[in-house]
């Protein structure tokens, strides 16, 4: 047997240049409006690419329109694959972090109101979403939600009867019992005197 000699292949050399700096490159070279126009369609079809850049060019949204954007982002916050249940499934805390800026802008527009509707929708939704979780670890990001309103509401002019009755409803909605119940507790008593 002969030993065949094989031809030694010519391999590319490897670039120094990253990926990302090729896309900067790329990028570099589009105008303004086609950049744009890319951003918004590349938003429309993925939420967490939306959350991160109205958060980051912090875009101001009329009341209305920032209820229907909250609605959305607990939506998206709390959802989950129900294959995952009783697993420490991945969620978009992207959507949280938008949860709390909006209830940040609403309580800040004077719609305490509407920071107290979603609120509420947020602890029917969210506590589903730790109930059915192994170890519930978007609790926490819920209850940063929740402080926001809460904290609103100790300084707020509306009548005792509305907080406590909100306070009550809040602890009701809560499927796991434990999600902000001191501080719902606590402001429940405080108003209830």
């Amino acid at each position: 047997m002969t030993a065949k000699r094989r031809a030694k292949r010519s391999v590319p050399k490897a670039t120094s240049v990253r990926p990302a700096a090729r896309l900067r490159q790329a990028l570099a070279k589009r105008r303004k409006a086609e950049l744009v126009d890319l951003l918004v369609e590349l938003a429309t079809d993925d939420s967490a690419i939306f959350h991160r850049l109205t958060a980051q060019f912090e875009v101001t949204v009329p009341p209305q329109e920032l209820v229907a954007a909250t609605r959305r982002a607990i939506a998206d916050a709390t959802d989950f694959d129900e294959r995952e249940i009783n697993r420490n499934f991945s969620y978009d805390n992207a959507a949280y972090d938008e949860i709390k800026r909006n209830f940040v802008r609403l309580v800040a527009l004077g719609q305490l109101t509407s920071a107290m509707d979603l609120a509420l929708e947020l602890m029917d939704q969210g506590s589903y979403q730790v109930e059915m979780s192994d170890e519930g670890l978007m609790s926490h990001d819920i209850e940063d939600c929740l402080a926001v309103v809460i904290k609103a509401l100790r300084k707020c002019d509306l009548p005792a009867a509305d907080i406590t009755a909100w306070c009550s409803q809040m602890l009701e909605n809560d499927r796991v019992g434990f999600i902000s119940s001191d501080d719902l507790q606590s402001l429940r008593t405080r108003f209830s005197v």
